[in-house]
């Protein structure tokens, strides 16, 4: 059976979803489809009032369902359900996420809706592992750490992934006992919002999860600046990154986890495997369109296999077959919105007007909707727009090095330390530069994330403070205090 769908006959979710329920609301602005560009459905920009009531839903189911200090297993068990229910309505989620976003139905089924299944298992299995400590103190003392849920968390995500990343979001907070208001990008709302829906149905107690639509200007800031949020977790560009920290400065002080922009090197050396070192960068690239944060979109090579390496690299940045996202024969993904393929443009430009050489692409596709062709610059310097700037699209800049110092001065940018890529077999090589290397995440002989949700995800320097994904997840999702006894 295939999973094309028609995206005229799709019956999306329209509203807010608070306390278990829609909430009926105007809307304010048109969505218009990645893949065609056509106005499609409308969307509600939820102010401080209904901000404020989502948050106070999330209290009072809290404070009703006891959810934060129940049995841990019994929401081990809901969160299982709630995966179950995901899994099994994969094919709608896929549909509801496909129309919006820049995903393809083909990828959406097996890789994003599975993915984000097994991590809300994962952090599920957290629940009833992770708690308090006894320390060691004085004999006629009893030293603890109690670890405790913020109570109400305020989740942005993005729209580049949208399930996966409300799954980031929402697996951790709702294992370590909080409620969720949550906030996904306003061009990418749907998905999430079935998923709430379907939290309900898996036991998980109404108003625990909310979703809250609207923008970043008048949601995401009644939503940050909220005196009832215990902690923020955010996803998506570092300039938002820096508002959001800006307005939860002014508002009041809170924890908060910031997943922002990535500028990531992939260096390869002589002695890679070059072959597979050019399926690695060009398979990153081409996926998504090159809009993911950890997107390898600088690459410095050695000079010595430079010549070679740019030809294999170039001929594998070849799109493969373009068309809708809801059709699964496409094979590659749209940008997002007329403004972002115009950004992408304005930037290309940029980057040839200061010397930059096209070896291929640098154009929009001949196709309707807004797709920008697989794209690779040569003779770029540091200071290259196209070196500096997260372009956040299907955009390669390519650097020569000739010394292993060299190349790390290259990998070094000035904003960014999100992610990096080393091909070589040399293993001494790869620790050594690895150790160097000032990022998150570093994959060696390979790029981009598996499905070992134990791994934790997040920056350097500007690109993010906290973690999301692995056992840092859960714990920045609990506050802890000191408790001592005299006996």
């Amino acid at each position: 059976m295939s999973l094309s769908f028609d995206p005229n006959a799709l019956e999306l979710p329209h509203g807010h979803f608070i306390g278990g329920t829609y909430r009926p609301a105007t809307d304010c602005m048109t969505l218009h489809r990645p893949s065609d560009g056509l106005g499609y459905a409308g969307l509600p920009i939820a102010g401080a009032d209904l901000v404020d009531e989502a948050v106070c839903a999330a209290k009072s189911a809290l404070k009703s369902s006891g959810w934060g200090s129940c049995q841990p297993r019994d929401r081990t068990r809901a969160l299982h359900r709630w995966a179950d229910l995901i899994e099994a309505d994969a094919e709608h989620l896929a549909q509801l996420e496909a129309v919006a976003s820049t995903r393809l139905i083909s990828q959406l089924v097996a890789g994003d809706i599975a993915v984000t299944a097994e991590q809300i298992r994962f952090f599920a299995e957290m629940a009833d592992k992770e708690g308090s400590d006894l320390v060691p103190t004085r004999g006629d003392q009893l030293g603890m750490i109690v670890s405790e849920p913020y109570g109400v968390v305020g989740a942005i995500t993005p729209w580049n992934f949208p399930i996966s990343m409300a799954g980031w979001k929402l697996g951790p907070a709702l294992a370590a006992g909080n409620a969720v208001v949550l906030k996904p990008s306003e061009m990418t709302p749907f998905a999430t919002l079935r998923m709430a829906e379907l939290s309900v149905q898996a036991g998980i107690p109404a108003g625990v999860v909310n979703v809250v639509l609207g923008d970043g200007p008048t949601t995401g800031n009644a939503l940050t600046g909220h005196p009832g949020i215990g902690k923020i977790s955010f996803t998506g560009s570092t300039a938002a990154g820096a508002a959001i920290m800006e307005n939860i400065a002014r508002s009041g002080i809170k924890p908060m986890t910031l997943e922002l922009g990535g500028k990531s090197p992939q260096l390869v050396f002589a002695d890679a495997d070059l072959t597979l070192a050019a399926d690695c960068i060009a398979r990153n690239i081409l996926f998504n369109a090159g809009q993911a944060c950890v997107a390898g979109s600088r690459v410095l090579v050695d000079a010595r296999v430079a010549e070679a390496f740019t030809a294999a690299l170039a001929d594998r940045l070849k799109p493969g077959r373009i068309g809708p996202t809801w059709d699964a024969a496409t094979e590659y993904s749209p940008v997002i919105s007329a403004r972002q393929i115009a950004r992408i443009e304005s930037l290309v430009n940029a980057a040839i007007s200061e010397g930059a050489e096209v070896v291929t692409g640098a154009s929009r596709l001949d196709h309707p909707g807004y797709f920008y062709a697989p794209t690779l610059l040569t003779g770029v310097s540091q200071t290259n727009t196209a070196v500096t700037e997260e372009i956040f699209g299907p955009v390669l800049t390519l650097q020569t090095f000739t010394t292993e110092e060299e190349a790390l001065t290259l990998a070094d940018h000035p904003t960014y330390g999100l992610a990096a890529g080393i091909f070589t077999q040399d293993l001494s090589r790869a620790m050594r530069v690895m150790k160097r290397l000032e990022a998150g995440t570093i994959w060696i002989n390979r790029y981009g994330r598996s499905r070992d949700h134990i791994l934790p995800t997040g920056g350097y320097k500007s690109s993010g403070i906290g973690k999301d994904l692995g056992r840092d997840a859960y714990h920045a999702n609990r506050r802890t205090k000191s408790v001592l006894i005299d006996l």
